[in-house]
């Protein structure tokens, strides 16, 4: 099959990656346009075009995905299927296309978790397992017919980037056995399931800077977990000193605290503690604002608290 791949960060490049190490014939790909980044605002190439370039593969860089010179050029390429990994919403005129249509690999077991950020929804919520699914396209988003699902089991202790790293792999060797399997016409295409009675449907929304902050007030395990899915981005934040302080990692202790939600207790050499609705968390991995990233040891001999 000729097929056209579309993504734009690093969790796609595995999965670009994989279906040409398969053998698949990639004879396009698809992705965001370079973008001012930095203090020095230089044009920054999005991970997926550093790899089509380095690979020789044809490149497109559509600013808008209805504009006619992208449709043409897009048609141009006689696609049987498309593949879409981390990419922005496609219309219709382009995602009805190719004669075989377009599969997208999503970071959830939908219908689970649909929306920008599965991955760090899945650990803020506290879940025990999500997964990848390999679906079909169609008009609302994340509700296409499933192809492929595989179940991660996760350990309540992986940050959001440590998930982001499984469900990578895991997910680049599900969309090689689907479009094998489109390929062959070996799948058993399916719409997603209804939810049990009384089983919540969650969703992904993107992160935004509100949801960032931590609310000591709740129980430690949540903002435990909400530290962890916030990890290493944007990550978690307090104030401390007049100024924003992101965890990137801790530790919790269950337990009375002694002193109210929020206040913090430390021997100015090991440890730093916040004082949530019932136990510390304990910090190991901050930045405070205008420092450098650094562990709890270090930070602690270079800040007066």
């Amino acid at each position: 099959m000729r097929i056209v791949f579309m993504g734009t960060p690093a969790f796609a490049v595995a999965s670009l990656d994989a279906l040409i190490t398969a053998g698949c014939d990639i004879v396009g790909v698809v992705t965001a346009p370079d973008k001012p980044a930095g203090r020095g605002k230089k044009l920054s190439e999005s991970a997926v075009k550093q790899y089509a370039v380095a690979n020789g593969l044809k490149l497109l860089q559509p600013v808008k995905l209805k504009d006619p010179e992208f449709i043409a050029s897009l048609k141009a390429l006689k696609a049987d299927l498309q593949v879409v990994v981390a990419f922005r919403m496609l219309p219709e005129v382009v995602w009805n296309m190719p004669p075989k249509g377009t599969i997208n690999l999503h970071a959830s077991l939908l219908p689970q978790y649909r929306g920008a950020a599965p991955i760090n929804w899945a650990i803020i919520n506290g879940e025990k397992e999500t997964g990848v699914t390999t679906f079909f396209l169609k008009h609302e988003i994340d509700t296409g017919d499933i192809l492929f699902t595989e179940k991660v089991t996760l350990t309540g202790t992986e940050t959001a980037g440590e998930l982001h790293d499984r469900l990578m792999q895991k997910g680049a060797g599900l969309l090689v056995k689907t479009v094998k399997g489109v390929e062959g016409g070996k799948y058993n295409e399916h719409p997603q399931e209804q939810l049990a009675e009384g089983v919540e449907l969650k969703h992904a929304p993107k992160i935004f800077k509100e949801d960032c902050l931590i609310d000591f007030n709740q129980p430690v395990e949540q903002v435990y977990n909400l530290i962890r899915g916030l990890s290493p981005s944007p990550a978690a934040f307090t104030m401390l000193n007049d100024k924003v302080l992101k965890i990137y990692n801790a530790t919790y202790e269950p337990g009375e605290t002694g002193i109210s939600a929020g206040g913090f207790v430390t021997n100015h050499k090991t440890h730093l503690k916040f004082a949530a609705r019932d136990g510390f968390i304990c910090v190991t991995d901050l930045q405070l604002e205008g420092k450098k990233r650094m562990g709890i040891e270090e930070f602690l001999r270079g800040v007066r608290l």
